[in-house]
């Protein structure tokens, strides 16, 4: 999974950056420089120090998220086009995550002339909107010169003469096409056409040091958190961090809030595996089957797959053990058709 963020310059955005991924990239690029750093960040889950914890194993590993901190979207951007370079990495994308300034700072002029963060939302979500509008207003320009020329199959010509059609029409109603849904079709007919507003977004609000949250209805998840004030904390020793927090009664970081909703935003979800040698957390889409989880893993497992032994997290914890969750029948032998749910803990077996 990677997710970018964008903002307006001076937004804050790589010290968020910096906090999720305890980095220090510079906080003072130059506005309109194409830079993009990129980090994984763990996923917090307890669940993963719990069985840690009953296993004892030599390797524990969490659950990831790729951050990539994208410089260079400005307002206005999407009335001149936004540039080929931006547009590639903004396109790799699987969701973004908007940081929107709310601190007050005299010495950081916003590029606005004042601090007004769901001015701010709106018009960076309409640059994303007009964006695409363009975009799709190009691609019907050019179906209706293939359909004068005659030189392409007319079936295809009308499929996505409709398709696009409907995307213009949600787009010239301000609506995002994240919101829209779309047959498996459809879907592999847009894979390859770069539509910013398709994916799914999360909007961080900066906030200063001891500021409330704005008050905002938006039609997507957001999160508030004091992005320099986390990034401070992020980048001391865990032991001098977990005093300060106490000092300040901090009981838990904005950032674990942040990277959970983050993995949320694409409908994922966490399965385990365990034993002496490693306890993981593996990811998969809702809905998974256990034979497409069993690829995450491996690819052979998948194609190889024979059954996977199954106990939910909840079972193996409260019981203590896998004996015990065997004795008491939760314990399952599971086909490839089975849909594996969160805190499934799964052992595959394979032919190959």
């Amino acid at each position: 999974m990677k997710l970018g963020i964008i903002g307006l310059p001076q937004s804050g955005k790589t010290t968020i950056f910096n906090a999720l991924t305890r980095g220090d990239a510079p906080t003072n690029a130059s506005a309109g420089r194409m830079e993009v750093h990129q980090a994984v960040v763990d996923v917090p889950d307890p669940r993963v120090d719990i069985l840690s914890k009953m296993f004892n194993p030599k390797k524990t590993i969490y659950a990831k998220v790729t951050y990539a901190d994208i410089a260079g979207l400005d307002s206005g951007s999407a009335k001149s086009g936004i540039s080929g370079q931006l547009l590639n990495h903004l396109n790799q994308m699987d969701a973004l995550i908007l940081v929107v300034r709310a601190f007050a700072n005299d010495n950081v002029m916003h590029p606005q002339g004042s601090v007004n963060p769901l001015r701010d939302v709106e018009m960076m979500t309409g640059e994303l909107l007009l964006n695409d509008l363009i975009a799709v207003e190009r691609k019907l320009e050019r179906l209706i010169d293939e359909r004068k020329k005659g030189g392409t199959d007319k079936t295809i010509n009308a499929r996505q003469t409709e398709l696009f059609e409907k995307l213009q029409a949600a787009l010239s109603d301000n609506k995002p096409l994240r919101e829209l849904e779309f047959t498996p079709d459809e879907e592999k007919e847009l894979s390859s056409f770069g539509l910013l507003s398709r994916k799914r977004l999360l909007t961080v609000f900066n906030l200063g040091e001891g500021q409330s949250a704005p008050e905002a209805k938006l039609d997507h998840p957001s999160v508030s958190l004091m992005g320099k004030l986390e990034m401070e904390i992020a980048q001391l020793s865990a032991e001098d961090a977990a005093m300060f927090m106490e000092e300040y009664g901090i009981k838990e970081l904005s950032l674990n809030r942040m990277i959970n909703l983050s993995y949320e935003l694409l409908s994922e979800q966490t399965f385990f595996t365990v034993g002496e040698d490693e306890v993981r957390a593996w990811t998969t889409r809702r809905g998974a089957t256990a034979q497409e989880a069993a690829g995450e893993i491996h690819t052979d497992l998948s194609r190889g797959f024979v059954r996977a032994e199954v106990v939910a997290y909840e079972d193996l914890v409260s019981l203590g053990s896998m004996n015990e969750a065997k004795a008491k029948g939760k314990f399952r032998l599971e086909g490839k058709e089975y849909i594996v749910q969160d805190g499934d803990i799964m052992h595959v077996r394979s032919s190959l």
